[in-house]
């Protein structure tokens, strides 16, 4: 008994931790000519607020879903996934923006990012990222 409440707590424990930043990856083309934002850059970038860093253009691309995504989301941007398609949707509806590129996986953004100049994602922080740039922060 006293093993099954212990037990009990312990899972109720993990699973309240939240997910950290750390469970995110940023990376980018490796032809961007910065290794460092801050946070306030990645959530311009992200919005579409800011379209070139370092004098070059930059394209956002998200994954649809998932712990990664919504860690993301959570972290950099302060706004749910309902908040941030409203958001785009507002943009393309008053001709002011596009929607961004968006992936099924870790490995579709990664691809796409490392064959894409000007291209910044961010994956998983399990995921493997060679070929790509990691972004730290400021």
């Amino acid at each position: 008994m006293i093993l099954m409440r212990i037990s009990v707590l312990l899972l109720a424990t993990a699973l309240a931790v939240p997910a950290s930043a750390a469970d995110v990856q940023l990376i980018a083309n490796p032809g961007l000519g910065v290794s460092e934002l801050t946070t306030n850059d990645v959530r311009d970038i992200f919005l579409g607020n800011k379209t070139a860093i370092a004098g070059s253009p930059v394209e956002p691309v998200f994954v649809q879903d998932g712990p990664a995504h919504e860690t993301f989301l959570k972290t950099y941007m302060g706004k749910s996934n309902a908040a941030l398609r409203n958001y785009f949707k507002t943009l393309v509806f008053t001709g002011k923006g596009a929607q961004p590129k968006t992936f099924a996986s870790d490995a579709e953004v990664l691809k796409y990012v490392t064959s894409t100049k000007g291209a910044i994602g961010y994956v998983s922080g399990a995921a493997e990222t060679s070929g790509v740039k990691r972004i730290r922060l400021k």
